[in-house]
């Protein structure tokens, strides 16, 4: 990717250039946002590669990010009232994950305890129908404290990733993660919009009912745009147990989700 430009484009200047581009395609103006929109690639993936494992090369995330980039260019709709920063992290960190979950660097071993960790929970809430706590979790899986807290430890590393798999049959011709739906309910086709408004909704309320430490790791992450360690920061903890919280976070959202879909809760 080009040099990014040090002054950022004029508002107006950009709304239109994106018209002429809509129309003509035109690869010159095509370059010109690749170069302006370039930073953005970085800074999605400098916030991914966080708590992700040695394996997983920065500038490997900067080029599957790039290829996100490219593909918002090419769908943008200016039309939409949507700012294109908005839509295009939204890309960008999908096209990132899509990678990600191709080259499928979670263990399988860890991607087993995880499901099981999301399975328990969802059948504790909804037996239960409230927040489950962490020893009634432990307990369920026949865990004490401290094997139940190495468990979520080993699975932390995946929790970024599983806030983005995809809530499937929202639209069969344009995937939607819980974090796009979080951050941004861009609709490319107006009839999915009711149900993505849903789907929104429903994880706001799943976010209120989180204890409070994990509701303001969600907050800083997804809201703030700050990375674990600069939540850790803020929250006086480790880094680690950032990561741990947003784990715990992550696994009681998609156990809720789960149980929505399966039309108990």
């Amino acid at each position: 990717m080009g040099m990014a430009s040090k002054e950022p484009m004029d508002e107006k200047v950009e709304e239109r250039l994106w018209l002429e581009y809509r129309r003509t395609k035109d690869q010159k103006i095509r370059e010109t946002f690749v170069i302006q929109y370039s930073p953005l690639v970085k800074f999605v993936a400098g916030k991914v590669a966080v708590g992700m494992p040695h394996n997983v090369e920065f500038d490997d995330l900067v080029g599957f990010g790039s290829i996100g980039l490219l593909d918002a260019i090419d769908k943008y709709d200016p039309d939409r009232g949507v700012k294109f920063k908005t839509y295009a992290v939204t890309r960008i960190r999908g096209a990132i994950f899509d990678e990600l979950r191709q080259i499928d660097w979670v263990p399988r071993s860890v991607r087993k305890k995880a499901k099981e960790l999301e399975e328990a929970i969802a059948n504790l809430e909804s037996q239960m129908g409230r927040t489950a706590t962490d020893q009634e979790i432990a307990s369920s899986m026949g865990l004490d404290d401290e094997e139940y807290s190495k468990t979520v430890m080993r699975i932390s590393a995946t929790s970024i990733v599983s806030l983005n798999e995809v809530w499937s049959g929202v639209d069969e011709n344009e995937k939607n993660s819980i974090g796009d739906t979080i951050e941004s309910p861009v609709s490319l086709h107006p009839d999915v919009m009711v149900e993505k408004d849903e789907i929104r909704r429903v994880i706001i309320d799943a976010i209120k009912e989180l204890p409070e430490k994990e509701k303001q790791i969600l907050v800083l992450y997804w809201y703030e745009d700050l990375t674990l360690k600069e939540i850790g920061e803020v929250m006086k903890v480790t880094e680690s147990r950032v990561s741990q919280l947003h784990s715990k976070a992550m696994l009681r959202l998609r156990a809720k989700l789960t149980n929505v879909r399966k039309g108990i809760m």
